[in-house]
């Protein structure tokens, strides 16, 4: 079975992890999520979910203290790691190497074990560490994928909006079943 690790961290965006691992479900991808306190309370403010309704979501969830689960290690295989939406704290500590709780600990091994890591990073205007950090993990093999949405298909409403970006992101992890549009031409 295919798996897919999903973070989520404090950047505004819960709306795109959600729909991540619903789309995942869908598609039969087994997922691992793990969630900061500022992810949680950021689906709290802007989805009204609380953990155990995010977790509930996913098919395996991880506490970000818990550094020896088996998404820790290199041996646990999975096609990808989608951190939605990624924070510039978290990016930060990513780029440079700090493990030092579960989520940042996933995504070493990612790049370690030369996986695609994929940083649905979330900030504007973007400060020269933000650019910085994500030129590290870009040399490190990284993807740094902000959420931008595709004007050009028309979309009607924030949710077309966030499902084209997921449907993308899940192509660039690797997922074949994924169907994001096709661009055809004005």
């Amino acid at each position: 079975m295919t798996r897919l690790v999903v973070g989520l961290t404090g950047a505004t965006g819960a709306a795109y992890a959600l729909r991540l691992l619903r789309r995942a479900r869908e598609l039969g991808v087994e997922t691992h999520l793990i969630a900061t306190p500022a992810g949680i309370l950021n689906a709290h403010h802007e989805l009204g979910l609380d953990r155990s309704t995010l977790e509930a979501e996913a098919d395996h969830a991880y506490s970000p203290g818990d550094i020896g689960a088996c998404i820790a290690s290199g041996s646990f295989a999975t096609a990808a790691m989608v951190v939605a939406p990624c924070s510039m704290k978290s990016l930060a500590a990513i780029a440079h190497g700090l493990g030092d709780n579960l989520l940042t600990r996933a995504a070493d091994v990612t790049l370690k074990e030369r996986r695609r890591l994929i940083l649905m990073v979330r900030e504007t205007p973007l400060n020269l560490a933000h650019l910085r950090n994500m030129v590290a993990v870009t040399e490190m093999g990284g993807i740094c994928f902000p959420p931008l949405p595709a004007f050009y298909h028309h979309p009607k409403s924030i949710d077309e909006m966030v499902a084209e970006t997921v449907e993308r992101v899940l192509e660039v992890a690797g997922i074949s079943a994924a169907q994001p549009k096709v661009w055809t031409g004005l």
